[in-house]
């Protein structure tokens, strides 16, 4: 499932170009979810449970397009997981998303994460554009981010 991978790295190399400052369309987009434990906003179980999900996914057959995985902070103690997926995965919590989304790649240390939203806030109203609701997408995990060189963050609104 993940062909492109690099020798020593688990995630795949991220090109930000298609995510940049960009407007995407879903359609009923296929997720699959799964819930993290954080403390005041810091995921504390991430690996494990997207290593889980991911295992999951990969034995039903079933492909993770772009490697997509939305984060929705629902409190300073949770985190709600979305996995893109191509299709259903049976035995585990399948949803589908729609709408526009605005989307712009940020890249550097997770502290600057709080700069990042408020720079994303200005972009899209710059834009005359409203968004609803925040996603994070953090494309690799720390030690590939450092293996690669970079740390790709992309934020994902939904747009009213």
């Amino acid at each position: 499932m993940r062909d492109n991978l690099q020798p020593g790295k688990c995630c795949p190399p991220f090109d930000p170009a298609p995510w940049d400052n960009a407007v995407l369309e879903w359609h009923d987009k296929r997720f699959v979810k799964g819930r993290v434990f954080t403390c005041m906003y810091v995921p504390v179980n991430f690996g494990s449970v997207i290593t889980r999900m991911i295992m999951k996914i990969e034995a039903a057959g079933i492909g993770i397009p772009d490697w997509l995985g939305l984060g929705d902070h629902t409190s300073r103690w949770n985190m709600d997981l979305y996995l893109a997926v191509d299709r259903e995965v049976p035995g585990m919590k399948n949803t589908a998303m729609s709408g526009k989304f605005l989307s712009k790649v940020y890249e550097g240390d997770f502290k600057e994460t709080g700069n990042w939203c408020e720079d994303f806030d200005a972009y899209a109203k710059s834009k005359d554009l409203n968004v609803s609701k925040l996603y994070m997408w953090y494309t690799t995990c720390p030690k590939c981010a450092k293996k690669y060189g970079k740390n790709y963050v992309v934020i994902i609104g939904k747009l009213e």
